[in-house]
């Protein structure tokens, strides 16, 4: 493991080490939530903690239903990691399964697929999410599949470009000259060697989920209140800014730096796995 290509990365590259040490104060913060904060992140005391600023009882301040910031923001990573994960799992299954059997039996099917993703992508990200999510009730299992759902075009012709190349390569040729089923060839043969890509682009796609989710809860598409969401978290605090800022600064640091450790762990990934791109 010492001399994995991953590890070697990490020991000689500073951006990866910091990404992964967020990504790893995203993943614990939501594990250990129940542990870290002694408040309820949905029922808060409105008597004596309404808009309360940061201090020793409130070290992020509390929101106008006098819960705890901090409380709502550790929550909140918890809904974050949840869409990422379940989202990228959504776009890997189709998009892998697709982008394979567009690359290696072409003709029709490749045409299809790809003009299916391109249709998928002629539409702004964003918009297309709006669009789907409000034509549906708002809910979490929603957001899981419609952000899957729209990011398996990308993923998909990242894995058809790859098989296009392998399936004329000699392995493959000679598993075919062997008898070899095209579901062998598939899963034994061209599967193995896409998943370092399709690991690159789930962590790339992972800090794209977590802004996702947030836009849409922002504007009430996705997690419903009272759930601790950071996006529905910055957008209760938009109007309270010249008063009361930490409602909605401290979940907007959280998006950033959960955003940016994901991305500076999919760029450090994708060079450690790519000779190109690797630092000498």
């Amino acid at each position: 493991m010492s001399n994995s290509p991953i590890a070697r990365q990490f020991r000689r590259d500073a951006m990866f080490r910091v990404g992964a040490l967020l990504v790893a104060a995203v993943v614990l913060a939501a594990i250990l939530a129940p542990v870290l904060t002694p408040y309820n992140p949905v029922v808060g005391d409105l008597k004596h903690a309404y808009l309360a600023p940061p201090g020793t009882s409130f070290p992020l301040g509390a929101d106008t239903q006098g819960r705890d910031v901090l409380t709502r923001v550790l929550y909140g990573a918890r809904i974050s990691l949840a869409v990422g994960i379940v989202s990228q799992l959504v776009a890997v299954l189709l998009g892998v399964t697709l982008g394979l059997t567009a690359g290696y039996y072409g003709r029709w099917i490749d045409s299809a697929v790809m003009r299916l993703a391109d249709v998928t992508l002629a539409f702004p990200t964003l918009l297309l999410l709006i669009a789907v999510a409000a034509a549906v009730r708002p809910s979490l299992l929603v957001v899981f599949g419609i952000i899957g759902a729209v990011g398996w075009a990308g993923m998909a012709r990242l894995v058809r470009s790859q098989v296009l190349v392998l399936r004329q390569s000699e392995y493959v040729l000679a598993a075919r000259a062997l008898g070899a089923r095209d579901g062998r060839i598939l899963l034994r043969h061209l599967l193995p060697n896409v998943v370092a890509q399709v690991i690159v682009a789930a962590s790339l796609g992972m800090a794209g989920a977590i802004m996702a989710e947030a836009a849409l809860s922002f504007v009430g598409l996705g997690a419903q209140p009272p759930t601790p969401s950071w996006g529905s978290m910055v957008a209760e605090g938009r109007e309270l800014l010249r008063v009361a800022p930490w409602v909605s600064f401290a979940p907007g640091v959280a998006i950033g730096l959960a955003v940016l450790g994901f991305n500076l762990v999919g760029d450090g990934l994708r060079e450690a796995w790519d000779p190109k791109l690797r630092r000498l």
